[in-house]
């Protein structure tokens, strides 16, 4: 094969900067997967029909390698058919599918692409290319090849739910729907669209129904183990972790791919932390690191792992945060516990957002504090710690990592009324600032995540349900929201005759140190789990918590045993807003008609 031939593993997006998380999926898809018996076999009849002899054997040996899941060999098998006839389709589909299954997205893009071109009639080369496509999150891409697909091969009802899936992603559920419906009246024996329908009723929080969907599909095909694993997430939602982790071992046992295996080990982490289970729940949560997620943030440390019960007094750890900037809030609950096993011996660097930096130097003073960064390296998010000496560290890990030593029970949570210390002269002038605002106890508000598009939303209410809150009389709301929110004050002002002030000289997004200072000079903070709310919390900062049944971070109680003066307002199912809202108005004019803070 020539040297402009071979695949690269360089990508022209190589090194863009990126802000990769760990993936957190609530209900997935089947759009199919690449070197599935069906398609083998199909690949197996067209090699028999090839002139070029020479190349039959060794492709032969490349399907065989993939049926027996051995995707290296496979990958081998196919390179040597393509040094012998570079122009054989089939050698670079083989190619595409053994490096797909192996883990290397960038190779095996550029090798379906190259098929697609040889093999313009196999329609289901575009299925897979769009498949792969949109796993890597290319999905204007995706679209393009599965509407490929269905043209060619319109009474397939994978391309029709593999079409679906991706124009609901687009931000497009309505048409989504109509796909599937018509789908469903042409294939009703169709398992994958009666589980995909599941899928979008599921984000837009209607589980009753998503269920009934879900269970039409374990119905008709009961050995389908992602519509179980999907009826999982529907229990959750509803409060029923006991529930959600039976069907999620069931699917388990079922046949499913690696990548399926780490997705369920994943959501089991979620239910068993939802039921007080936190050692379990803990290693599983070790699944976010697993290669199989196509979008997991790789570490570019070359040091030994920490391991729970490492001997690590007198060491110097290297701890690098990962995920959300609120999951790195959160998670930095535990760094206290490792400063203290390290002993005055030991070194802690820390390597966090670069907004955190500031904070967290202040909170950790025997630490040394650095910032991580994350580019995309052949499509892969890759996180490193570029301003200090890796070399000189003994151990490093991921920062949620360290749950599993230091947080295995409830009463290993410390009672603390904050772990970061925003910076006294700020919360002075803060103080000295929210004079200014309207009279009444100074409560921040935070409504909404920063996220608008994705399946996030189900978990915050529409801001026209905190009504309830906002026409609490003598208050004096502090906007701590992130973002463009100026629709939500308006309607504030014109709906409700509230307002609610917005603190000059501060970017809430970005100057987070600042965020920090402003919510401690606050009397309380009331909103859902986003950054801001995290960052208060931390602080010290009177909170309440709106949160949901089946929330995995309350840890199976109806508390928040991260922070000890929170306070947990639960809705009583699944998106009842109107109760949890007015529950909350109600507790706010009771604290300021007695004339308590209302976070005591």
């Amino acid at each position: 094969m020539s040297r402009n031939a071979m695949i690269n593993a360089a990508s022209s997006r190589a090194l863009q900067d990126s802000a990769g998380a760990t993936p957190a999926r609530m209900s997935v898809v089947d759009m199919g997967q690449a070197a599935n018996k069906d398609a083998l076999a199909t690949l197996n009849e067209a090699v028999r029909e090839l002139k070029a002899l020479a190349v039959q054997p060794i492709l032969k040996r490349a399907i065989e390698a993939l049926n027996r899941e051995d995707f290296v060999a496979g990958g081998k098998w196919a390179v040597k058919a393509l040094e012998k006839d570079e122009k054989n389709g089939v050698g670079w589909y083989l190619l595409a599918m053994a490096r797909e299954r192996a883990g290397d997205f960038t190779s095996s893009i550029k090798a379906y692409e190259a098929a697609l071109q040889l093999l313009p009639d196999h329609a289901e080369v575009a299925n897979d290319l769009g498949r792969l496509a949109y796993r890597m999150g290319m999905h204007e891409q995706a679209e393009k090849l599965f509407r490929h697909y269905v043209e060619h091969a319109p009474d397939r009802p994978e391309g029709v739910n593999n079409l679906a899936t991706v124009v609901r992603d687009r931000g497009r559920p309505d048409e989504a729907v109509e796909l599937l419906r018509q789908a469903i009246g042409v294939n009703p024996e169709a398992q994958m669209l009666w589980n995909t329908l599941g899928t979008i009723l599921m984000e837009r929080g209607d589980l009753e129904t998503a269920c009934i969907f879900f269970s039409e599909a374990i119905r008709l095909a009961p050995t389908f183990g992602k519509s179980r694993y999907n009826l999982s997430q529907v229990k959750l939602g509803l409060g029923d972790p006991e529930g959600a982790l039976e069907d999620c071992d069931e699917a388990m046992k079922l046949v499913i791919t690696a990548d399926d295996r780490q997705m369920m080990r994943l959501a089991r982490s979620s239910y068993q932390l939802a039921m007080s289970r936190l050692g379990e729940g803990w290693d599983d949560y070790e699944a976010r690191l697993s290669p199989q997620f196509a979008d997991v943030t790789n570490f570019f440390i070359d040091r030994p792992r920490w391991s729970p019960g490492a001997d690590v007094a007198g060491k110097t750890v290297l701890v690098v945060g990962e995920q959300g900037l609120g999951d790195e809030i959160l998670f930095a609950n535990v760094l206290p516990d490792l400063l203290e096993k390290l002993g005055p011996e030991g070194k802690l660097r820390i390597a966090v957002e670069p907004r955190l930096v500031p904070l967290f130097q202040r909170s950790f003073p025997t630490a040394e504090v650095t910032w991580h960064t994350t580019h995309v390296w052949a499509t892969r998010p890759l996180r490193s710690a570029p301003n200090t000496d890796h070399a000189s560290a003994d151990l490093w890990t991921p920062m949620g990592s360290l749950m599993r030593e230091f947080r295995r029970t409830l009463d290993d949570f410390p009672a603390h009324k904050g772990f970061l210390k925003p910076d006294p002269k700020r919360v002075a002038h803060w103080r000295k600032v929210l004079k200014t605002a309207p009279a009444g106890p100074k409560v921040g508000l935070l409504w909404k995540s920063a996220t608008n598009k994705d399946a996030r939303q189900r978990y915050f209410s529409p801001f026209s349900q905190w009504a309830p809150v906002l026409k609490t009389p003598g208050v004096s709301f502090i906007n701590l929201q992130y973002g463009d929110c100026s629709e939500e004050l308006a309607q504030a002002e014109e709906e409700f005759g509230v307002r609610i002030w917005t603190p000059p000289g501060i970017d809430l997004k970005k100057d987070l140190d600042d965020v920090a200072a402003l919510c401690a000079a606050m009397d309380l903070v009331v909103g859902f789990a986003n950054a801001s709310f995290n960052l208060a919390a931390s602080s010290g900062t009177p909170v309440w918590l709106i949160s949901t049944p089946g929330s995995w971070p309350r840890l199976g109680t109806d508390r928040y045993p991260w922070y000890p003066q929170a306070r947990v307002f639960i809705t009583p199912t699944y998106g009842d807003w109107d109760g949890v809202m007015a529950l909350i108005g109600d507790a706010l004019g009771e604290h300021v008609a007695g004339g308590d803070t209302p976070g005591a």
